[in-house]
C-alpha cells in the first residue's frame, strides 16, 4: 500500500524549534539535521511497522523511529502515516503530543 505522509501543526512546529536551536551553534549542522530527519520521515510509507511502538501508549498504530537523541513519533492511518511529534528522548512523550493521541 503507498501510504502518504502527513505533518501534525505540532511536528512541523516542533522540527523548526529544534533547528533553530541547533543553528545557534551551527546552521550546517542544523541543515543537516533536518536533511537526515526528513529522509527518515520520507521511508517511514515504505516499512510504516518498522518503527517500534511507542511504549508509552502500546498502539500498534502509534510508532516512533529514534535519530540521535530524538524520537519521531507517527501514527499510521488507513492511507497515510501522520507524523505528531518529533521530541528529545529525555522529555515525556506526551508532553509533546498533547491532546493530539
Amino acid at each position: 500500500m503507498d501510504y502518504k505522509i502527513k505533518w501534525s501543526p505540532s511536528a512541523a512546529s516542533h522540527l523548526e524549534q529544534i533547528c533553530e536551536f541547533i543553528a545557534q551553534d551551527s546552521k550546517a549542522y542544523a541543515r543537516v539535521f533536518a536533511q537526515k530527519l526528513l529522509t527518515i520521515v520520507e521511508n517511514i510509507p515504505l516499512f510504516p511497522k518498522a518503527g517500534r511502538i511507542v511504549p508509552e501508549y502500546y498502539d500498534d498504530n502509534l510508532r516512533e523511529h529514534i535519530y540521535g537523541n530524538y524520537r519521531i513519533v507517527y501514527r499510521i492511518e488507513s492511507d497515510a502515516v501522520e507524523i505528531i511529534a518529533i521530541c528529545h528522548g529525555a522529555r515525556p512523550v506526551e508532553q509533546a503530543m498533547g491532546d493530539i493521541h
